[in-house]
């Protein structure tokens, strides 16, 4: 069975010439991830991508026509980089447009793995949620506050989507790896290898040198091992990336920590069979006892504002730390009885300090943005002109790359919801639509 990934990242961009070597012959699956948590939280809360709308069109565009050529399933995962039902719609639009403008149709399932605050508090009152951190246990008050929870949902829900027969399957939030692992197990291979060359195919052609996500990887899947070779000519697959890639992310060199079980890489081996091809064998899985779903969850904290800038005098570098006192102390003092010190934060983001050159980042974020923009305003002002002993200039010790120096972000999301449940079904958070486009 061969299995292609079309990129890393759905917008991040491929090679036509790979797409083209790709589907020079028969191709049964293929899939995509155009999701993360990399970003960080605001994606999920804002409901925007982080990935342009141009390239994402792009990179489906010139894939969907083959795709539905080779009639090869093509499943989507995290939907508009967030996985919420909001960054599903938007990707299921550049879909239909697509559709639209070339003139093609086909049948379309969309899973949606958004859950409920009241889902996420049952599970917490029946003591169904596992920290995944000692650092950030799970907090009845942080769920009530969360504006969006989604689930990551794994194989399941894809596979009997596979079983419907439909032409794509466009996934709110998924596990990287279900993406892969789901039409090999639906084909009915072994779990162990399975998993194991969807963990290595998800990032694309990053298990190949040279080393970029951009591009397209193949997968050939066999009943005792897998093969992984480039589509793009002027690559190539070794072992050492290919056992690189494994680790990627990964917190045990040897285990794979999946909803379903725990992928065993203990006897794996790896082999170079060709200049460009790597065979994977031996990879083994044990079910979990209790299969279980991370959920993530954000809150809105505030709003922030920004000011960069840079520091280039040795003197103002060396007395940095009493500057950024006097400042905080200045803004407290010329703030009181008209903003609360609890409503806002003021930071500063401190990088460099080699060869006279210090950036600086001014950070406020507040209860509301106006309070964020006077509090910028003033931390800037003064530590513009913030005097200390020995000073040499009368002026600015501050120097602005843009104009307005001061940013104004918008809102800022924090995670409120970043744990694991445990679940009866492993499609129990999964709601389905299938159409005809």
């Amino acid at each position: 069975m061969k299995i292609v990934a079309l990129t890393g990242m759905l917008g991040y961009g491929y090679s036509e010439e790979s797409l083209e070597h790709a589907f020079s012959e028969k191709v049964d699956y293929v899939g995509v991830d155009a999701g993360s948590t990399d970003p960080g939280p605001y994606y999920l809360g804002s409901g925007k991508s982080f990935t342009d709308r141009n390239a994402v069109k792009r990179d489906l565009a010139l894939a969907l026509p083959r795709v539905l050529e080779h009639k090869a399933p093509f499943i989507i995962g995290s939907a508009g980089g967030a996985g919420s039902k909001r960054h599903v719609e938007w990707l299921k639009e550049i879909l239909f447009e697509i559709c639209k403008e070339k003139k093609l149709s086909f049948k379309l399932a969309v899973i949606y793995s958004d859950v409920s605050k009241d889902y996420v508090l049952e599970k917490f009152d029946n003591g169904k949620m596992i920290n995944m951190s000692e650092c950030f246990p799970a907090n009845r008050e942080e769920i009530e506050k969360s504006e969006t929870i989604v689930s990551q949902i794994g194989v399941a829900p894809i596979m009997k989507m596979l079983e419907q027969k439909v032409d794509v399957i466009l996934c709110g939030r998924a596990c990287d790896t279900a993406i892969y692992a789901a039409p090999c197990l639906f084909e009915g291979y072994d779990h162990g290898l399975a998993f194991h060359m969807a963990k290595i195919m998800e990032c694309g052609g990053m298990c190949a040198e040279p080393v970029s996500a951009a591009d397209v990887m193949q997968g050939y899947m066999y009943k005792d091992h897998f093969e992984l070779r480039p589509a793009n000519p002027q690559k190539r697959c070794t072992v050492d990336r290919v056992a690189a890639h494994t680790l990627y992310e990964q917190t045990n060199p040897y285990l794979i920590f999946e909803p379903d079980g725990v992928a065993d890489l203990k006897n794996s081996k790896f082999e170079q069979i060709d200049e460009r091809t790597v065979r994977v064998s031996g990879s083994e899985f044990k079910m979990a006892e209790v299969p279980t779903l991370k959920l993530e969850g954000v809150k809105c904290s505030g709003f922030r504002t920004i000011s960069p800038a840079t520091i280039n005098d040795d003197n103002t570098i060396a007395h940095i730390d009493l500057i950024t006192k006097t400042v905080s102390d200045f803004v407290k003092e010329n703030t009181s009885g008209i903003i609360k010190p609890e409503d806002y934060n003021l930071s500063f983001k401190l990088s460099g300090g080699k060869e006279s050159s210090l950036s600086v980042i001014i950070d406020i974020v507040a209860k509301t943005q106006a309070i964020a923009d006077t509090v910028c305003a003033l931390a800037r002002s003064r530590m513009l002109h913030c005097d200390y002993v020995g000073r040499k200039s009368s002026a600015g010790n501050l120097a602005f790359p843009f104009s307005p120096s001061d940013i104004h972000i918008g809102e800022v999301y924090e995670f409120s919801v970043f744990h694991l449940v445990q679940v009866d079904d492993l499609s129990e958070t999964a709601k389905i639509e299938i159409m005809e486009v």
